[in-house]
């Protein structure tokens, strides 16, 4: 979202060559959030550009009807909003059934507790630090607490998904995001914004990684 979409494909391997290892989708259509971004041919059009994940991240209503498109477009992740989802066990068994890893995304507004259900099926539970919509807002300090609970549980209940935080991930916020317990980072604007994108993410990178110096840490762009 926060890529100069004119020059998609550069500035994704920009970011590539100071070390991020994933690439972000924000697909929005404005109507879960106010704004509209991409679909599956912009995840098409860009799959041949790098090997590198895609991880597609569903902002919008009625997903199940659009998984099956991302997944063929070539997405390897496909997370969606539990505030989205009518039958979320069943939309993560869709994204599953379509050879890809399900996600799962909490609001900011939303507790930890409401993925209780699924916490066992899922490869990653994003925790969303800024309202979604709109890139360049300021990080909310309440995910902290969110993204330590949910490192919590997974320890207590022996679970393998990953942590991963979206929203104000910056040079100022991302040691606190990583001590509290997130190992996957999207960064729009701090990797984007400026004129040197291969540099930014390599600081990032190394910012994260100086946190908490022996654990494995991985700066996406959004």
């Amino acid at each position: 979202m926060s890529a100069d979409f004119a020059h998609l494909a550069d500035n994704v391997l920009a970011a590539i060559k100071g070390g991020a290892t994933i690439v972000h989708l924000d697909v929005m259509d404005g109507h879960f959030v106010p704004n509209i971004t991409i679909g599956p041919p912009i995840v098409k059009w860009l799959r041949p550009v790098t090997d590198a994940t895609f991880d597609v991240h569903l902002m919008i209503e009625n997903a199940d009807l659009f998984i099956p498109e991302f997944a063929e477009a070539g997405a390897n992740w496909i997370s969606v909003h539990q505030e989205a989802c009518v039958h979320l066990h069943r939309t993560l068994e869709l994204i599953q059934h379509h050879g890809c890893k399900p996600g799962v995304v909490i609001n900011p507004a939303t507790p930890v507790e409401t993925l209780s259900e699924v916490l066992d099926m899922v490869n990653l539970v994003l925790v969303m630090s800024v309202n979604p919509g709109f890139g360049g807002q300021k990080f909310i300090h309440a995910a902290l607490s969110k993204i330590a609970k949910l490192a919590r549980i997974r320890r207590e209940r022996g679970l393998n998904f990953r942590i991963e935080v979206d929203g104000g991930v910056s040079l100022k916020t991302v040691a606190d995001v990583v001590r509290a317990g997130a190992e996957l980072l999207v960064a729009g604007s701090a990797v984007f914004d400026g004129h040197d994108i291969t540099a930014n993410a390599r600081n990032l990178l190394k910012a994260a990684q100086a946190a908490v110096p022996d654990k494995q840490v991985e700066v996406i762009r959004a």
